[in-house]
């Protein structure tokens, strides 16, 4: 009897071992409700209190613009014609993110990034600047003490410098004054947006709902969005949507991908990429440039002459022949880059070998480049 027990708890261990999804996602991880989105912040403000490292005014007029129609604001007019030379402030541009269902006094972080020749924003304040979004309404207030995440120094024609220095964060330095009215959803439906298009995903995603909930609460529009059918007050309508973000969903392998930076030379290739049979010749043009200085001096008994310093330049251009290698067919990433390093080939090599073995057809992945 308690064998029997014991093979029937082993039975259901190993049924509910199997029914667990394999390497399974949130909900949540691959949609975002539509409507429920941030927006943008900008605005242009007034960075004071710098040591001498702030705009050369003669060079950036816009800075003394701004700090005499700042300080006519204030009440301090200033005659006509008054030569401002300030090295202690620096103009400077604010932005800032505004999340969904931000409600006025709510703090929020900003970035402040200098506009023009001010050396170090270290050690500045900011002055009150409001920042505007796309509608050119105020929807925050900025204003605080920098923080900068670099230094440097300098004296005597020799610097030093870590990071860098002409953009800097406040954190919670701006106050929301405005709120931007986010719906959730039109009438009995709401849409989730999947962050990349893929139907499979949106299949598995109206599957995991329906199985959940009635047949039917979910229908996929198309292969980005799923119309949902919610319940009408507010407060049941974020329970529900709460609940079918924490559903549990098996996503669907990713496409074979190749991205490829161009200014950096990185190369980055996801599991999915295969290798077709190929042969692969490259080689490396070179050329070197020797200069050497030579002295020049007048023969002897000459009446006039003098000496001087004469470059000779020796320019030599190397070729270096590439053997035709054969690379073999490949069903993993690891047998890829096997493969690729084979070669020999350095990563700003790689990005000419990769884009003649896609369009020969020997590259079974989407070569993106960034």
């Amino acid at each position: 009897m308690k064998l029997s027990k014991w093979i029937l708890s082993s039975g259901l261990l190993v049924c509910l071992a199997i029914s667990l999804p394999v390497s399974a996602e949130r909900i949540k991880d691959l949609v975002n409700v539509q409507g429920v989105r941030s927006n943008q912040l900008i605005g242009y403000g007034l960075v004071v209190g710098l040591d001498g490292t702030g705009d050369q005014t003669q060079q950036t007029p816009f800075t003394v613009q701004s700090i005499v129609s700042m300080l006519g604001q204030l009440g301090v007019n200033l005659p006509p014609g008054t030569n401002l030379q300030l090295r202690n402030v620096a103009s400077v541009m604010v932005t800032a993110t505004l999340p969904a269902f931000a409600a006025p006094g709510q703090y929020i972080d900003v970035t402040v990034s200098s506009m023009g020749n001010a050396k170090s924003l270290r050690g500045g304040t900011l002055l009150m600047t409001p920042l505007k979004g796309i509608d050119n309404q105020v929807y925050a207030v900025a204003q605080g003490s920098l923080v900068i995440g670099g230094a440097g120094a300098s004296s005597a024609g020799s610097s030093v410098q870590v990071n860098h220095l002409g953009a800097g964060r406040i954190s919670a330095g701006a106050i929301v004054e405005r709120a931007v009215p986010t719906v959730l959803g039109q009438g009995e439906y709401i849409h989730l947006e999947l962050r990349d298009t893929d139907f499979t995903n949106a299949r598995r995603i109206v599957e995991t709902i329906n199985s959940r909930y009635p047949r039917g609460t979910a229908t996929a529009l198309d292969g980005r969005v799923i119309q949902v059918r919610a319940p009408m007050d507010n407060t049941q309508r974020v329970t529900f949507i709460s609940m079918i973000e924490d559903l549990d969903i098996a996503p669907s392998l990713a496409a074979a991908k190749v991205i490829i930076n161009a200014r950096t030379g990185s190369v980055v290739m996801n599991r999915m990429v295969t290798l077709e049979p190929s042969a692969v010749a490259h080689g490396n043009l070179s050329v070197i440039i020797n200069t050497q200085p030579i002295v020049s001096q007048p023969g002897p008994f000459a009446q006039r002459g003098e000496t001087v310093v004469v470059p000779q330049s020796q320019i030599e251009v190397r070729s270096e022949e590439g053997n035709l290698m054969l690379l073999p067919g490949s069903a993993s990433l690891a047998d890829v880059v096997k493969a690729l390093n084979a070669i020999g080939a350095t990563p700003q090599d790689l990005l000419a070998i990769l884009q003649a073995l896609k369009a020969a057809g020997s590259l079974r992945a989407e070569l993106e480049i960034i």
